[in-house]
């Protein structure tokens, strides 16, 4: 274990410690820490996605260091601790890369790709999955992972055992028919709120027939629509107006100037 990881872990031992730690350390529970671990988790994306590397050293580390909170308060539980931790991690890569760390070849794949990696990894998980009592091809998906990220998993987890369209008309096909169905739904209505959750999840079938990651095409539609938002509010500024001061209609005449230089 390399230096700055024994004190990392003695960093976070002498904040929990109970005479002489940190009040808010000691706090905290596995339940408070998450929603910080969740945030972290995005910094990290934002700076992989901005393309700040000096950031993303520093995101990365506060990452770390969730895991070692969480890996603390096990070891004063008596639960696990850190080694085992890293111990897990280690023999579940060895475990499903039988191609690099065992027996399984090119010739018992064919051609391997990441492809065939990919298949071979997901056959390991479900065998991982039967051995400890989940035996539903759903089980193991996270309740509390963020909806669309959720859907795709279940979709990818559905289409590995052929319960699929064979190619993407079939998944638009099923948007246009929930499209009718939303629009049928009276305003306010009950039925409007789970029609319109219908329509999204065969939005993201549609995604995941293109192989794209739905997370990453949203994500990255906002941010276009941050990018032209603000330079309509450049453009009012230079008129001496705020958005509260413009209409929709001066709004929209500007957002489609900016919509046309940014497709030039």
């Amino acid at each position: 274990m390399s230096d700055n990881i024994s004190r990392l872990l003695s960093i976070m031992s002498r904040l929990r410690d109970p005479q002489t730690g940190c009040p808010w350390d000691l706090k905290q529970s596995y339940a408070t820490i998450v929603p910080y671990t969740l945030e972290e988790a995005y910094e990290v994306a934002d700076a992989i996605a901005r393309q700040s590397f000096d950031e993303l050293k520093d995101e990365l580390g506060d990452l770390l260091f969730q895991v070692v909170f969480y890996a603390q308060m096990a070891k004063e539980e008596g639960r696990f601790q850190f080694d085992d931790c890293v111990a897990a991690i280690c023999d579940k890569l060895e475990r499903r890369h039988p191609h690099v760390f065992g027996d399984l070849s090119a010739d018992d794949t064919g051609a391997l790709n990441a492809e065939k990696v990919l298949k071979n990894w997901e056959a390991l998980k479900s065998a991982e999955r039967k051995d400890v009592g989940q035996h539903s091809v759903l089980d193991n998906i996270p309740q509390a992972m963020p909806a669309l990220s959720r859907a795709y998993k279940l979709q990818k987890r559905c289409a590995n055992v052929g319960f699929d369209w064979p190619d993407v008309q079939g998944c638009w096909d099923k948007v246009k028919e929930e499209i009718i169905e939303v629009e049928a739904c009276e305003t306010g209505s009950e039925q409007l709120a789970e029609e319109l959750g219908d329509l999204m999840f065969a939005l993201v079938n549609v995604v995941r027939k293109h192989k794209l990651d739905p997370e990453a095409v949203l994500r990255a539609a906002n941010t276009k629509f941050e990018k032209r938002f603000r330079a309509v509010e450049r453009a009012l500024a230079e008129q001496g107006k705020s958005p509260e001061q413009s209409d929709l209609a001066e709004m929209d005449a500007l957002w489609n100037q900016v919509k046309k230089q940014t497709l030039l």
